[in-house]
C-alpha cells in the first residue's frame, strides 16, 4: 500500500508511526494543486488537510487508482464529496480528535477577557506596577464566570462539552441550534436574539454554511449586553468581523475572544485590527485543535480509518 500525506506540517511533530507502519508512506510539508497529481502517482491512499481536492482533480486520482481520501480533520469542505462518490473514491474525515482542546481554549479565551489577563500580565512585566505606588490596580475591571449565563450556538460534540464545562463553574447555559437538529433537554433551547440579549457570555461551535455564514453581524451584536463577551473557536464567516469590529468599537459588547478568521492567514486589512481597545479583543491563529495530545488522536484515528476501510474492503 502507498501512502501519500500532502500538507503534512499540518500534524507537526506528531507520531506517525501508526501510518507508516501500514505501507509505503510519503509525506509533503505543502502541496500546490499543481502538484497534487504527480505526487499521488501509484498511491492507494492520499490524506490531505487544507489541500483541496476538486473534481477535475479527483477524476485523474481516480484514473490512477486511488481508493481512499483521509482528511486530516473534521471538515470535509475541501473535497468535492458528490465527485468522489461518482468516482468511486471513499472519504474518511476524523471526527472528535479535538473536542477537549477547542473547548478548552474556548474557556481561555473567555477568563482571559473576563480577568483581563492580557493587560495585567503587561502593567506588572512592563514595570508599571513596580512604580505604580498601589497594591492593587483597578483601571479595568474583572468578573466571575459563577452565576453568568452562557449562551452556546451550536450543540454539537464541542458545544456540549463547553456546555457541561460552563455548568461546572456555575453557569446558567442555554443553547440555540443552528441546525434545528439538537435538542438536548438538559439545557434550554433558545431563539438566537433572546439567547443574545440574555447572555453574558456567547460561544460559538457551529459548522460554516449557508446557514450560518454572517450569521452574528453588527445588528445581532447590538442585542447583546454591553458587560457580554463572545468567542468564536468555529469557523470565520460565522462572526462578521467589519460588525464585530463595529460593535467593539462602539461599547456594544465588553470583548470578544476569536480563532478564526474569514480568510487565514489573517490578511493585513482585515477589520479586527481596526479595533481600537486592544484589551477587548483576544485573537489566536486558528490554534483551538491544536494541542500535542489532539493531534496525536488525530493522525492515530486516520490509521484506524485506513486499516478499517482496507479490511472492509479485502
Amino acid at each position: 500500500m502507498k501512502i501519500v500525506f500532502l500538507d503534512a506540517y499540518t500534524v507537526d511533530r506528531s507520531d506517525m508511526a501508526q501510518i507508516k507502519a501500514l505501507g509505503d508512506y510519503a509525506s509533503y510539508d505543502r502541496t500546490a494543486e499543481n502538484e497534487i497529481v504527480e505526487r499521488c502517482a501509484g498511491a492507494d491512499v492520499v490524506i490531505t488537510n487544507k489541500v483541496p481536492l476538486r473534481a477535475t482533480t479527483l477524476e485523474q486520482l481516480a484514473a490512477m487508482h486511488v481508493k481512499l481520501i483521509c482528511i486530516a480533520a473534521t471538515g470535509m469542505n475541501n473535497i468535492d464529496l458528490p465527485a468522489a462518490e461518482r468516482l468511486g473514491i471513499a472519504v474518511r474525515n476524523t471526527a472528535g480528535y479535538s473536542t477537549a482542546s477547542v473547548a478548552e481554549l474556548t474557556f481561555a479565551g473567555v477568563l482571559g477577557l473576563l480577568k483581563q489577563i492580557i493587560y495585567f500580565d503587561e502593567f506588572v512585566k512592563s514595570g508599571a506596577y513596580t512604580h505604580y505606588g498601589r497594591l492593587f490596580d483597578f483601571t479595568r475591571p474583572t468578573y466571575e464566570l459563577a452565576g453568568k449565563r452562557w449562551g452556546v450556538i451550536g450543540l454539537g460534540a464541542i458545544g456540549r462539552r463547553v456546555a457541561d464545562i460552563a455548568r461546572a463553574f456555575g453557569c446558567e447555559v442555554s443553547y440555540f441550534s443552528t441546525s434545528g437538529a439538537n435538542s438536548n433537554p438538559e439545557y434550554a433551547q433558545k431563539p438566537l436574539a433572546e439567547l443574545l440579549m440574555e447572555s453574558d457570555i456567547v460561544s460559538v461551535h457551529a459548522p460554516l454554511s449557508e446557514r450560518t455564514h454572517n450569521l452574528i453581524d453588527y445588528h445581532e451584536l447590538s442585542l447583546m449586553k454591553p458587560t457580554a463577551v463572545i468567542a468564536n473557536v468555529a469557523r470565520g464567516g460565522i462572526v462578521n468581523e467589519e460588525g464585530l469590529m463595529r460593535a467593539l468599537n462602539d461599547g456594544l459588547l465588553a470583548g470578544a475572544a476569536l480563532d478564526v478568521y474569514s480568510h487565514e492567514p489573517m490578511t493585513a486589512d482585515n477589520p479586527l485590527n481596526r479595533v481600537r481597545d486592544k484589551y477587548r479583543l483576544l485573537l489566536t491563529p486558528h490554534s483551538a485543535w491544536s494541542t500535542v495530545e489532539a493531534m496525536q488522536t488525530l493522525v492515530d484515528t486516520i490509521a484506524e480509518n485506513i486499516r478499517k476501510f482496507f479490511g472492509e474492503n479485502k
